[in-house]
């Protein structure tokens, strides 16, 4: 059963191809708990040669994406479902953190806007989108590499998605603070020996380590995330 349903608008759909039939994004649409269809936007462009862009008003470098082919793409969407949000992925967004992704992964269906070349006409953001995101203070070509970040950290929190469904509930920001260390086969290896508490097999001793550890961790990597919480709130989590 799907869960839910992306609708990306792209000026380069070809883009997404790859990363849609394989990796975590395959197995979910394998699976049928996530639909995603790629638009393109061209195919809503103006005139013979379907354009999409213009110079923009006032002057300045680089081209603007005309509000007529997104609006025209949006509400042709609009009249075959209701959204529950249009996002668009822009670098002056609100950036995006784990909890984000875990409200975007209970809804069922969206739409991203990817933006290119210099910018959108501003109409279409105030008149259509209703949630603008970042992934960081950077400025890409585009919007398709946030696109698909942000599908990737929606997918995997869907039940199903992940083979084993607690896995994502362990992750670093879920609990608030940054996930613990990890050791694998072998117990030794070049010298370097995986903590004596993980091959113990006591299983309470070795979640108070992992809690420990993920601790030290946040504390040494992204304080940022301790403020407002005491280390015995932490703990607790």
């Amino acid at each position: 059963m799907v869960s839910l349903r992306i609708d990306v608008i792209s000026v380069i759909p070809g883009f997404f191809e790859s990363s849609l039939e394989k990796g975590l994004l395959g197995i979910a649409r394998k699976k049928e708990h996530v639909q995603v269809y790629v638009h393109n936007l061209h195919d809503y462009g103006l005139g013979k040669y379907k354009q999409v862009d213009d110079t923009p008003f006032g002057g300045g470098a680089g081209m603007v994406i005309r509000p007529e082919p997104v609006f025209a793409c949006i509400e042709a969407l609009m009249t075959e479902r209701s959204y529950d949000a249009v996002i668009f992925m822009t670098p002056d967004g609100d950036r995006i953190d784990q909890s984000t992704a875990n409200r975007l992964s209970r809804l069922k269906n969206l739409i991203i806007l990817c933006g290119h070349y210099k910018a959108v006409d501003e109409r279409i953001r105030k008149k259509l989108v209703t949630m603008e995101i970042s992934v960081g203070d950077v400025v890409l070509s585009g919007g398709e590499i946030p696109a698909l970040l942000l599908m990737d950290a929606v997918a995997r929190l869907i039940p199903g998605v992940l083979g084993d469904s607690e896995s994502a509930l362990t992750d670093s920001f879920q609990t608030g603070m940054l996930d613990c260390e990890y050791y694998t086969r072998p117990a030794e290896f070049r010298g370097m020996r995986v903590p004596e508490v993980l091959l113990s097999g006591h299983h309470k001793k070795i979640e108070e380590w992992r809690s420990e550890n993920a601790l030290k961790r946040t504390q040494e990597r992204r304080p940022d995330l301790l403020d407002g919480d005491s280390i015995e709130e932490l703990r607790k989590k």
